[in-house]
């Protein structure tokens, strides 16, 4: 299934080539979890922060729900700022 990835500040370096103002269309198997694309992505678990699907704000505890073909996963790690 196709979903759009989309990988913010720090994370950016970790979308595939090709990729394109922070955001790139991948191709994943049904049910993959968002847990599953970053590790596929080799995204570090402990630089994310906010992860949303399709505007929607997911606890930890949901990111290991299924994706649908369609959905836009949204990565922003912890950002520091004064």
């Amino acid at each position: 299934m196709r979903l759009t990835l989309k990988l913010f500040a720090s994370l950016a370096r970790y979308l595939p080539s090709g990729a394109e103002r922070n955001q790139a269309l991948i191709e994943v198997p049904e049910g993959t979890t968002p847990l599953q694309v970053l590790e596929q992505y080799q995204v570090p678990t402990a630089e994310v922060h906010l992860v949303l699907v399709n505007g929607v704000f997911l606890h930890p505890s949901q990111r290991n729900e299924g994706l649908k073909a369609g959905d836009e996963l949204a990565i922003w790690p912890a950002v520091a700022g004064g």
